[in-house]
């Protein structure tokens, strides 16, 4: 039987598993629609959750944390419900972290499996957050923005709206990024591509060759200065490399355009 807090309040259609922990001052909103609670979730204390919203397995939520609530956006109107919220098995979300449910009817604002996010950290509408993701406190992600698997990213950062952050990428502290971030970049200053993640790319168990192949893309990219098409083009030289190819796929589905390279200055002799 699931261990519910006396002092809990729940309104509406709650659906929750019987090994569930919900700690003190936790507030269950389903009025606007279902809320699921999956298999060993555990609600810490004055979590409050507004369905629809679908958590997974193994789930835990610190206290403050707000899940489900209207996306802020002048013109929405709080009522409606839209498709919510679903969040996958094994996330952890420290204390102050909210997630707002979607504004379009595309489908919920969705999170994946293995994710921390630390304190205060913010999911904005529509966002789509895939696996091990790590954003540290006060990592703010605007509406429909992506970030894939294994992203990290650092303390007080911001990604702009509709942006896409690729897989294995470091983006460092008090930065943010109005540009999409192709896969396996570390991102060192607003919108600059410093170097490649060589540690997180480790970490990940890439081999030396896909690593190497990944150096290359960087350098064709970020490195030679050239048009986005001119790019693209050399790195279809060797688009049978899966690592490549996963570089080419960013690009041409890029919609916003990806971050430049560091600017090399040149040492004026005398």
């Amino acid at each position: 039987m699931a261990d519910v807090h006396p002092s809990v309040i729940v309104h509406g259609e709650v659906c929750k598993a019987d090994d569930v922990a919900i700690g003190p001052g936790c507030v269950i909103d389903a009025t606007g629609g279902p809320v699921i609670l999956g298999p060993q979730t555990r609600l810490i204390g004055s979590v409050y959750l507004q369905g629809p919203v679908t958590i997974g397995t193994g789930n835990t939520l610190y206290p403050f944390v707000c899940i489900g609530f209207a996306p802020q956006s002048v013109g929405y109107d709080p009522a409606r419900a839209g498709p919510g919220v679903t969040i996958g098995d094994h996330n952890v979300f420290r204390e102050g972290t909210t997630v707002h449910r979607a504004m379009t009817d595309d489908g919920p604002t969705t999170i994946g499996d293995h994710n921390y996010l630390m304190t205060n950290a913010h999911v904005g509408h529509d966002s789509r957050v895939g696996d091990h993701c790590i954003f540290a406190s006060g990592v703010l992600l605007g509406g429909h923005v992506i970030i894939d698997d294994r992203a990290n990213i650092g303390g007080n950062t911001a990604v702009h709206q509709f942006c896409r952050v690729g897989r294995g990428t470091m983006l460092s502290g008090a930065i943010c990024t109005t540009l999409d971030v192709p896969p396996f970049v570390t991102l060192t200053a607003i919108n600059v591509a410093g170097a490649v993640n060589q540690v997180g790319m480790r970490r990940m168990g890439l081999s030396r060759d896909e690593i190497e192949d990944i150096r290359w893309a960087f350098k064709i990219i970020f490195r030679r200065q050239l048009p986005p098409s001119a790019a693209l083009e050399v790195l279809r030289e060797r688009a049978e490399r899966p690592m490549v190819a996963e570089f080419i796929s960013f690009l041409e589905s890029s919609r916003r355009g990806i971050c430049r390279g560091k600017v090399q200055t040149k040492r004026i002799p005398g």
